[in-house]
């Protein structure tokens, strides 16, 4: 078992399918060591997370939801990686959207919610430079989503 594989078994989690585009473009591009994933949305078990921080959603919720673009962020390295989570050498970047009030302002501690899934994952390597910003409205009515950069060894 891959040290990857034994860290998300001791964090209980269990990655999702990777998900399939819903538009013209692929899921990941590599170009040389590094890995461009698509954006995903804020989509888990129970379908996709929906809302507008500060209207019907609170910063712990959209926490919630942040962490659920992050699983589907690895699941999409683990493609990328034929499945050898091992092969992620670092998490370079995260761009993130959070559809958001105007007058909401607490975007970055959103983002923590993928931004901590990453270094509990990938420890180290899992610290990354990003950005955080608001929008009026995400694709499929989404409450967040965040593409990434990653290196692979």
């Amino acid at each position: 078992m891959s040290q990857i594989a034994k860290r998300l078994a001791e964090l209980a989690i269990t990655l999702p399918q990777a998900v399939a585009p819903v538009a013209n473009y692929v899921p990941f591009v590599r170009s040389g060591n590094l890995v461009f994933v698509s954006g995903q949305v804020s989509i888990g078990p129970d379908g996709l997370v929906k809302g507008t921080l500060g209207q019907d959603m609170d910063v712990a919720a959209g926490q919630a939801a942040a962490r659920l673009c992050g699983l589907n962020l690895i699941a999409q390295f683990a493609a990328a990686c034929e499945g050898d989570l091992d092969r992620v050498k670092r998490v370079v970047r995260l761009g993130s959207f959070v559809a958001a009030d105007p007058a909401f302002t607490d975007i970055p501690k959103v983002i923590n919610g993928c931004s901590d899934l990453m270094v509990e994952v990938f420890g180290d390597a899992g610290r990354h430079a990003r950005s955080a910003v608001a929008c009026p409205v995400l694709p499929l009515g989404a409450a967040v989503e965040v593409d990434a950069v990653i290196e692979l060894g």
